[in-house]
């Protein structure tokens, strides 16, 4: 599923063709990819054609394009582009052939005179737009789509703070990866990345939340930072057709990871320090997690301190 990296992947890329430009009429393909949008395909076509788009914005996973102007209701308005499981959004060129497993197509014209097609694919069909209204974040001031509100800030947000992710991650009785996926304390981590920000750091995934240092909260974190930044550089990771930029193009960065998806392979730390560290798999919420149990080794159980000395019974 396409995590922080490859959602702010696909914004830059919109971002030329989005950003000051007017909208088309909307043609739908598959009503299904507009399921959650309020009014159905219908009323999402009404309002974006001749709309003026403006920048598309993203927290976490999430990617919306505002909208320029106020709706019916008189509320600043945006549509929120989810990509799912296997959602891609292609900025293609009229007439150019289309993606498989289309779903929805949205012509474009830039302020330069520029035509494009937003095509939205998605195999899978678990993603899908939707037309929200945008409500302000009381922490930073910004406008985010209702369904959004809900999230933490992501760890590449400049007002991403360490220390109070750390305050709220020892109240909680849980894992620190259960943690790292909770997108209401940290948005935009999954699988992936939980599983090589955990390497990096060195933790075991499932360390109680309760057991956590501040360092340790820290090295995780800023372990998750470095990794995400490598990845928008590698333009995300892949690994089949489903994540693409809107060049068609797929990501790079599987071809870096320590962790995720190398069961059964040395680890390369323990080779580089002279251990004999192997990646395994693990079963993890109908998922699995990665990890190399030498240099990431799970955390000893507690023991209940008893009383004191038991007495001894009388004969």
């Amino acid at each position: 599923m396409p995590e922080l990296p490859e959602a702010e992947v696909v914004r830059r890329g919109m971002a030329p063709w989005v950003a000051s430009a007017v909208a088309g009429p909307l043609e739908v393909l598959d009503a299904r990819s507009l399921r959650r949008s309020p009014g159905g395909p219908e009323a999402l076509r009404e309002r974006l054609d001749g709309a003026r788009l403006a920048e598309p914005a993203r927290r976490g996973k999430f990617l919306w394009i505002p909208l320029a102007g106020r709706g019916a209701e008189g509320e600043e308005e945006a549509v929120v582009v989810h990509l799912g499981m296997s959602g891609q959004v292609r900025a293609d060129a009229p007439g150019t052939p289309d993606p498989r497993h289309l779903r929805l197509r949205l012509p474009v014209r830039t302020p330069g005179g520029q035509a494009a097609e937003l095509r939205f694919a998605d195999q899978r069909v678990f993603g899908g737009w939707w037309l929200d209204r945008l409500v302000t974040d009381p922490a930073t001031g910004e406008a985010l789509p209702s369904t959004a509100a809900h999230l933490g800030l992501d760890p590449l947000h400049p007002a991403f703070d360490p220390d109070a992710v750390h305050a709220r991650l020892v109240r909680r009785r849980s894992t620190v990866k259960r943690a790292l996926l909770d997108q209401g304390l940290v948005s935009g981590i999954g699988n992936i990345y939980a599983d090589e920000a955990l390497w990096a750091a060195r933790v075991h995934p499932e360390r109680p939340t309760e057991r956590m240092s501040r360092a340790q909260t820290r090295a995780v974190l800023t372990a998750v930072q470095e990794v995400m930044r490598r990845a928008l550089e590698a333009g995300g990771t892949s690994f089949d057709a489903l994540y693409v930029n809107v060049d068609g193009r797929s990501g790079e960065h599987a071809r870096s990871l320590q962790a995720y998806g190398r069961t059964g392979q040395p680890c390369r730390r323990c080779a580089a320090e002279g251990r004999a560290g192997v990646i395994v798999r693990e079963p993890f919420m109908n998922r699995a997690s990665h990890l190399c149990p030498v240099c990431q080794p799970r955390p000893r159980r507690r023991v209940p301190r008893l009383g004191g000395p038991a007495r001894k019974e009388p004969s």
